[in-house]
């Protein structure tokens, strides 16, 4: 089995697509299918769905994918390895994080990297942090900024970042801004919530939060961005409960801190393979924060 059969296969796995992968791959599209051929007899299995407009995996090709981008992640780690050892660092530095994520100013860091680290390109995905973990997993992402959870794998490494905990956001005329004290899950029993989806780290923290406290809760305004949540609150279509830090982001909405949440913090970290599997871009960026690229805790900084 060769590399750039590999290589081959994630492409047109990635674009379902023979044409779109040959462009990127600047082979032509006759190469490309002779290339995904020889695997499949090696194989001895078809590893795609052909049709006019577009190929789709089958089952074999599923299992073949994460093991490919494995090895290839594998492959790469080992190039700028070899690199670094001879005081060169280059190649690329593949970083998710989610948006507004606390203890890190994700901009500033990558700004500051790439002044002492000209030669390797750097790529940022935004999503949630179950997708993020599962991309740093698979090899995808060199590391992750994400909030810890309990799914997080045993194949990743944890380093903290900050803790904090979770704080409600409502309108000046909402009810629970008139009394103007703490709640607990039980007093948001009946209110309209807007959150984010179920992937991303606040949505999970207070999600564990509320089944803790053995709460029913119903997200009736869900968005994907922050911003777009605070709207929502500020028009008064609903409360939120959101990491503390988060209640500096709109100084026309109230801020009141949760308690009776069975100790569930926002907790956020770095989520990294093992350490031998590691590159060494990444254990620059995390040399690099460790130094002095952290945020003050109380301000995450918005990627959006």
């Amino acid at each position: 089995m060769e590399l750039r059969h590999l290589q081959h296969f994630v492409a047109v796995a990635e674009d379902q697509h023979f044409t779109r992968a040959a462009e990127r791959l600047l082979v032509s599209q006759s190469g490309l299918s002779a290339s995904i051929r020889a695997l499949e007899r090696e194989l001895q299995t078809p590893l795609f769905v052909r049709t006019t407009r577009r190929v789709t995996l089958t089952p074999a090709g599923r299992a073949l994918l994460g093991e490919a981008e494995r090895i290839l992640a594998q492959v790469r780690t080992a190039h700028e390895a070899v690199a670094a050892v001879q005081g060169v660092l280059r190649g690329m530095l593949a970083l998710g994080s989610e948006q507004c994520v606390a203890g890190v100013n994700v901009a500033g860091l990558l700004a500051t990297f790439r002044r002492q680290h000209p030669d390797v390109e750097i790529c940022l995905r935004q999503a949630g942090s179950g997708a993020l973990a599962e991309e740093v997993a698979a090899g995808r992402l060199d590391l992750a900024f994400v909030v810890r959870t309990q799914e997080d794998t045993d194949q990743l490494r944890s380093v903290p970042l900050t803790s904090e905990p979770m704080t409600v956001l409502c309108h000046p005329s909402h009810r629970l801004a008139a009394a103007g004290a703490s709640v607990t899950p039980a007093d948001l029993g009946g209110e309209v919530f807007v959150d984010f989806h179920p992937d991303w780290g606040p949505r999970r923290t207070t999600d564990a939060a509320f089944a803790a406290a053995g709460v029913r809760r119903t997200v009736a305004l869900e968005v994907n961005d922050v911003h777009s949540l605070l709207d929502l609150v500020d028009e008064g279509l609903g409360i939120a409960v959101v990491p503390r830090h988060f209640r500096h982001k709109r100084a026309s909405l109230t801020a009141l801190p949760v308690e009776g949440t069975g100790g569930t913090p926002y907790e956020t970290v770095a989520l990294l393979p093992p350490a031998q599997a590691t590159s060494p871009a990444a254990r620059a960026l995390m040399t690099l924060l460790e130094t002095g690229g952290l945020a003050p805790p109380q301000e995450g900084v918005c990627l959006s």
